[in-house]
């Protein structure tokens, strides 16, 4: 069955993290991503640990059903493959600090030249222009930089880095829709373009509330631990097993006064500093110790029971191996498993992607080092076997 991008080929360049994850989205929507990596060497993330069977579970997680292929692009002989390869490719990836396609000879002039219709993306840490042009980026710098970090921690604690890379998430994420309206856009006009996403643009972005509050009403965001800086109670309270999350409708149907006849505090309903999410908001400190105390009286689920009851929405904070347990995520499927070339199958996080005609789902591991350099040179390029082994034996793949 096809799915949504089959027929689309994607040359990837990235490394690690940013680019790869960008390049894993476009590979379960359909298209054939060739990741094209250095002979012996390739991506460095192929040694991260922990390593399950001589798999690096990092590599695994950020590079499931793509080919492989070696290409030792900093030899003549490379270069002028690759760029057969981009007479026939739809998308060329790259995460390199700026400049350095350039100076390999695949900029985005000498790539258009064979191929105008190419999508040439290039994902790096601050933009292809711009003072920190050069410098080279990782997650964490980037999310100390762009200021989430101010806000992310307990209130009047030191910055915190979240649990996960949004840093190279979030700039994954907007290269891969960039990358789907730059085809979209050529599906009219016939003609590629260079498309350039910024780590640092891409943190900004997701922090737009944040942003828009010291915009235009000069608020300095800082952190609030689990609750929101514009509702209240929207947040996590510890019961008395564990911890939930709470999150009240607001606007004409605000559920306050169900929440307080649940808590059995009816008493809160009518008292003008808690009139809305809003001055609950402002009046926070003196609500906090009797939201806290009240919610400390009940387990989580006696809570979740209670709530449910007068659709209040709630969760439970649950551990990576609950979540993966969850019967909602077992319903949507989004723990499979998926076959290594060399070493089993192994579990991995599915798919999001859900398509009513064009169904796709992850069926293949990541990779082994230049597992489909042959394969892909004779489809793409229809080179022979012996004209395949003579660039092995050169050390060119």
């Amino acid at each position: 069955m096809s799915c949504a991008l089959d027929g689309i080929k994607v040359l990837d360049l990235t490394q690690v993290l940013f680019g790869p994850f960008c390049t894993m989205l476009l590979s379960d929507m359909g298209a054939e991503v060739v990741k094209v990596e250095r002979p012996g060497i390739g991506d460095i993330a192929r040694g991260n640990g922990p390593v399950v069977r001589n798999v690096s579970t990092y590599f695994l997680s950020l590079n499931r059903g793509k080919k492989s292929v070696t290409l030792d692009l900093s030899r003549p002989e490379g270069t002028t493959l690759f760029l057969r390869l981009c007479e026939t490719a739809d998308v060329v990836i790259s995460n390199f600090v700026p400049g350095t396609m350039e100076k390999l000879g695949l900029g985005y002039e000498p790539v258009r030249k064979v191929n105008p219709r190419i999508i040439y993306a290039l994902g790096s840490g601050f933009g292809q222009n711009g003072p920190y042009r050069d410098k080279p980026a990782f997650d964490v710098i980037v999310q100390a930089m762009g200021g989430i970090m101010s806000i992310t921690g307990e209130e009047n604690g030191p910055p915190i880095r979240p649990g996960v890379s949004y840093g190279d998430i979030a700039a994954g994420l907007f290269l891969c829709v960039a990358i789907l309206a730059a085809l979209q856009e050529r599906s009219k006009s016939g003609q590629g373009q260079l498309v350039d996403i910024s780590m640092l643009d891409s943190q900004i972005t997701v922090q737009e509330n944040a942003f828009a509050r010291y915009l235009n009403a000069g608020d300095i965001p800082v952190a609030l631990g689990t609750r929101h800086p514009v509702y209240t109670p929207f947040q996590v309270f510890r019961t008395r097993d564990g911890f939930l999350a709470v999150a009240l409708r607001g606007g004409y149907k605000d559920q306050w006064p169900l929440f307080c006849a649940a808590i059995e505090r009816v008493d809160l309903i009518d008292d003008p500093r808690f009139k809305d999410g809003w001055e609950r908001t402002q009046h926070y400190k003196e609500l906090e110790p009797i939201l806290n105390e009240v919610m400390k009286t009940r387990a989580t689920q006696e809570w979740i029971t209670e709530f449910e009851r007068l659709e209040i929405p709630c969760g439970p904070v649950n551990t990576i191996p609950e979540t993966v347990h969850d019967p909602q995520v077992a319903a949507r499927n989004m723990i499979i498993d998926v076959d290594h070339p060399a070493n089993g199958r192994f579990k991995v996080v599915s798919t999001p992607f859900r398509f009513s005609r064009t169904p796709c789902q992850p069926t293949r591991a990541s990779p082994e080092l230049g597992e489909h350099t042959a394969g892909v040179l004779s489809e793409w390029l229809n080179m022979s076997d012996d004209q395949i082994n003579k660039l092995k034996e050169k050390g060119i793949t």
